[in-house]
């Protein structure tokens, strides 16, 4: 056919008289081929000056736009054994619903009266409490009654000593008067001896003014020895006030460290009771805890303690449940090179696996089977697969997406970027350049506006 031989099968065999040879061997097909050749060139030219939209595709798999709807697991606050199921994987409950109940594993906690004998102590420790405030109200009221009985008695002492420095005045006013009749009998009896001597006077009456004389002197010393018993009453007196003031002092002083003995008792006795009525309180609400209940709505996905009888540690997973009412996101992952580019506010398209779909990534509006979706977070930290995790909520402008995704099945995602043409895309990924870095359009507005 090519004619390379030496011995050219041509010249020795008549190909004319095959229909195949005939269709071939002509040259009418090598005008067709050069119109089909040329066609193609121009349909492939055109095409290279095309619109294409850069994107930058990631891989990710859906989730929850709030954290409170993923998937979880429920713990106990505290150890116990388990007790009865009242569930089945798959089932839905209701929040607040029980899901099985666990008994204590805690011998302190054993006692089934504990709540009972609980509640009598903080009675009689009340109890004391009431006590404790009527001793402190009786020993106010002694305290006041000493006060008073005090006041009585120190007037009554003052009195006396008031009587006794009057009894002072009149004993020495009468020493006085004493003093003076001694002095009258003396020149009484000295100017009647002088009579006598002289023979006026009789001895009778010298005689008699002696007798004067020595009774005015005995009626001085007594004076005097009244004087003396009077201060000394006076003395008593002031002696007197002092006791009553100490007697009474460490009446009220034993009386008022009693009350703050018995007040201190009495806050004592508060403080035990606030903290048995804490204890109450500890152990209603761990009663309350033995009983597992969902925390929202949802479906019963695995239980993770099986069987009855086992037993568990404080915060042990037991059962796990998925919400029913979700805020569905995609949750995608996209290389470091490509983190500028991606922005909050975009619009990314998403194809869910196990959708048919036909997709031309860089004509979005000619694709099918993908859904629209919005950034609506981008993570700051890189991911553990050496990633940047971006958050994926759906585009109200687009259609809604189904109503059959579940919470962790994959999706792809496609960013969209700049619009540029075919030849410029296919001369990037030949030169292995990333995307044309650029900014949303509202942030260029607003730098505009700068």
């Amino acid at each position: 056919m090519l004619n390379i031989s030496n011995s050219p099968l041509h010249g020795k065999v008549d190909m004319s008289r095959f229909k195949a040879s005939r269709r071939v061997f002509h040259r009418r097909h090598y005008k067709y081929f050069n119109r089909f050749l040329l066609a193609f060139a121009g349909i492939g030219l055109i095409v290279l000056f095309l619109p294409w939209t850069q994107n930058i595709r990631g891989r990710g798999f859906l989730t929850t736009l709030t954290p409170e709807q993923r998937p979880q697991t429920i713990q106990s606050p505290i150890p116990g054994r388990i007790e009865r199921w009242y569930v089945r994987e798959g089932d839905y409950v209701e929040a607040g619903d029980t899901i099985l109940f666990v008994s204590e594993v805690k011998n302190e906690y054993f006692d089934p009266l504990l709540l009972t004998r609980t509640q009598q102590q903080i009675d009689a420790k009340s109890r004391a409490v009431s006590s404790y405030q009527q001793k402190v109200l009786a020993l106010d009221s002694q305290v006041g009654a000493l006060i008073n009985e005090r006041e009585l008695k120190l007037e009554q002492a003052r009195n006396k000593l008031i009587q006794a420095n009057l009894k002072v005045q009149s004993d020495s006013i009468d020493l006085e008067a004493a003093k003076t009749q001694i002095t009258i009998a003396q020149r009484q009896y000295d100017r009647t001896a002088l009579l006598q001597e002289e023979g006026l006077k009789a001895v009778t009456d010298v005689e008699e003014k002696r007798l004067k004389l020595q009774e005015s002197q005995a009626k001085l010393i007594s004076q005097e020895n009244k004087l003396y018993a009077a201060k000394n009453e006076v003395i008593n007196a002031k002696v007197e006030i002092g006791r009553i003031q100490a007697e009474y002092t460490d009446k009220i002083s034993k009386a008022r460290s009693d009350r703050a003995t018995a007040e201190s008792s009495q806050f004592d006795s508060e403080a035990q009771v606030t903290k048995l009525e804490n204890e109450y309180s500890n152990y209603e609400r761990r009663t309350d805890l033995y009983y597992i209940r969902a925390p929202r709505s949802g479906y019963i996905n695995k239980a993770l303690q099986g069987g009855v009888g086992e037993t568990f540690k404080e915060g042990d997973e037991l059962v796990g449940i998925m919400p029913a009412k979700v805020d569905l996101a995609v949750e995608s992952f996209v290389d470091p090179l490509d983190l500028p580019l991606v922005h909050r506010g975009e619009k990314v398209r998403i194809q869910f696996d196990g959708w048919p779909v036909i997709i031309f990534s860089g004509w979005p509006n000619v694709s099918y089977g993908t859904y629209g979706g919005t950034i609506v977070a981008v993570e700051t930290y890189i991911s553990p697969n050496g990633k940047y995790r971006i958050l994926i909520a759906p585009d109200p402008d687009d259609h809604p997406w189904p109503e059959d995704l579940r919470v962790g099945s994959g999706a792809q995602t496609i960013a969209l970027l700049n619009d540029v043409p075919i030849w410029f895309e296919l001369w990037r990924q030949l030169n292995g350049f990333p995307p044309n870095y650029y900014q949303p359009e509202d942030n260029m507005a607003q730098t505009k506006k700068k």
